[in-house]
């Protein structure tokens, strides 16, 4: 699977102060990840539209506080909404070989001694630890994601796990 480019990055979901600013709701690792890219992007059919910030702060613990380059009212900004943000893959700063989740979903599953183990399906996030969701041959299996289960994320061979005596059954 090829790197994505232009990750969706988050979503514009209200309005912010009277002169066009917005409420972001970011999806990267953290708030202050979002508040720092230059820029942003929007999907118009087929190509990326580049919209410069002019300032991004984060609000609050989980949200972002922008104005956009040309977006100078609230009924600009309220026209913004519900609209779903990309960055490129460049601005993040990601490391080479680093997959983003988008890129994870749909990679086999395999143990350490090649064994087919099922496909990767979803990652959650409910505390510290992500948590990879697994469709195996008998359902549905949760991996913690940590070092002692996962030992390798390649795009080309896929994830190769040590599960434990019974995380299969």
């Amino acid at each position: 699977m090829p790197y994505i480019a232009y990750p969706e990055c988050g979503k514009i979901i209200n309005t912010h102060g009277c002169r066009g600013g917005v409420k972001i709701e970011p999806w990267c690792d953290s708030p202050a990840v979002f508040a720092a890219l230059p820029r942003v992007y929007v999907k118009k059919g087929d190509d990326m539209q580049p919209l410069r910030l002019r300032r991004a702060a984060v609000l609050g613990a989980r949200f972002v506080c922008a104005e956009i380059e040309g977006v100078d009212t609230m009924e600009a900004a309220d026209a913004l909404r519900g609209t779903v943000l990309y960055a490129a893959r460049k601005d993040l700063k990601i490391p080479a070989g680093v997959l983003l989740v988008a890129e994870m979903i749909g990679l086999p599953v395999f143990d350490t001694a090649g064994g087919r183990l099922g496909v990767l399906t979803d990652v959650i996030h409910p505390a510290n630890t992500d948590i990879y969701v697994i469709q195996t041959e008998k359902g549905e299996a949760m991996v913690p994601a940590v070092p002692d289960f996962v030992r390798e994320v390649d795009a080309e061979k896929g994830i190769v796990l040590s599960p434990i005596e019974g995380m299969f059954a």
